[in-house]
């Protein structure tokens, strides 16, 4: 299945990363898939609840944080913490409509 699927380092994650079109795996082939992103996928909302603390976390240094370069760099962490949770939102939800067509 390792074929099917790229580790993304930003989201650290799998992905599916697929050579050809859907259609012209076969049917078994696209049910394994299937199946195990949808392992992959089923840990998606305890990445983005991890991430989430750590914005909480980074959050209350920033309330604390007097020192005007500190506080930039907090706020940079933040935003790309956030960018992350948006994107695994979105494999989440888009993949979701995407196996209903395939399967």
């Amino acid at each position: 299945m390792n074929q099917y699927f790229k580790y993304d380092k930003r989201l650290k994650i799998f992905l599916p990363h697929l050579n050809v079109n859907w259609n012209q795996y076969n049917l078994e082939t696209q049910n394994k898939i299937v199946e195990k992103w949808e392992q992959i996928r089923g840990g998606i909302p305890d990445r983005i609840h991890d991430l989430e603390e750590q914005i909480n976390q980074k959050q209350a240094e920033l309330n604390q944080e007097d020192d005007f370069n500190k506080s930039c760099q907090l706020n940079e962490d933040i935003a790309n913490l956030a960018s992350i949770i948006n994107d695994l939102w979105i494999w989440f939800r888009t993949t979701q409509s995407i196996t209903k067509t395939h399967t």
